[in-house]
């Protein structure tokens, strides 16, 4: 079976950014637009499969793209991301040597062709302890073994959310208690500008979006590992009393 057969691309994206997204013709596409119905793009229909959606919510066009995935693998997009075809059919012949994996977790670069941050050198399993800086253009599924356990992003979480971080760890946390297995390659798989909204910064309300996402996770475990991950190198540096906060999750 071919690679275009296997994989489909799932991007999310609103109407006015959707011409933005450069496809690779070698895969399924489909794209999810949230918030509008208005076609801003030129590109032939033929291309991609198109879905709206009434609402916003990166969270809500990421589950979109698991229902409607009709390929064995799904991975997941936005409109500026530039993927490499080149990677993604080596992810796609892993997978298909190793049906075991229901997820693989990549690795991404910055314009400059840079790692977007510190990844391991080596493949390793997922855990709940080592998968918290996923990306979700990092993310290959396998979409019939999520389907099976019913395991969908929290659309609590995510952009557009009132916590709007989080979605991926918490899916990933979510498909290895459910007995899913996933497993990082250091292979990399797309490009994405620096900025980022997974990036750590030093407001308020970026504290208290990252302590909802431990509280979701870890239930009564949260101020633990909010602690631990507070004391882990490199130090993440809050200020005292909002660090005290954060680790309180208050």
């Amino acid at each position: 079976m071919s690679s275009n057969s296997l994989l489909t691309i799932g991007y999310s994206t609103l109407a006015e950014r959707e011409k933005n997204i450069q496809f690779l013709n070698s895969f399924k596409n489909l794209v999810i637009v949230q918030g509008s119905t208005t076609v801003s793009t030129t590109q032939s229909e033929k291309i991609y499969k198109r879905i709206e959606l009434p609402s916003k919510g990166v969270a809500k066009s990421r589950n979109a793209a698991i229902s409607n995935a009709e390929t064995k693998y799904l991975l997941f997009g936005d409109d500026d991301i530039v993927f490499n075809e080149d990677s993604i059919n080596s992810a796609i012949a892993f997978l298909e040597g190793h049906p075991g994996i229901s997820l693989l977790l990549l690795q991404a670069v910055d314009v400059d062709n840079v790692l977007r941050k510190s990844y391991p050198t080596k493949p390793h399993n997922l855990k709940l302890t080592n998968s918290a800086k996923a990306a979700t253009y990092e993310m290959i599924i396998r979409v019939a073994d999520f389907k099976s356990k019913s395991i969908y992003f929290d659309e609590n979480f995510g952009a557009g959310a009132k916590n709007y971080l989080g979605d991926e760890y918490i899916l990933i946390a979510d498909a290895l208690r459910a007995g899913l297995k996933g497993q990082f390659l250091p292979l990399t798989i797309a490009m994405h500008p620096a900025e980022s909204s997974g990036n750590l910064r030093n407001t308020k309300n970026d504290a208290l979006a990252r302590s909802k996402i431990f509280t979701r996770v870890f239930g009564i475990w949260a101020p633990a590992m909010r602690l631990l991950f507070v004391l882990k190198p490199p130090a993440k540096r809050f200020g005292f009393l909002l660090t005290l906060r954060f680790i309180l999750g208050r």
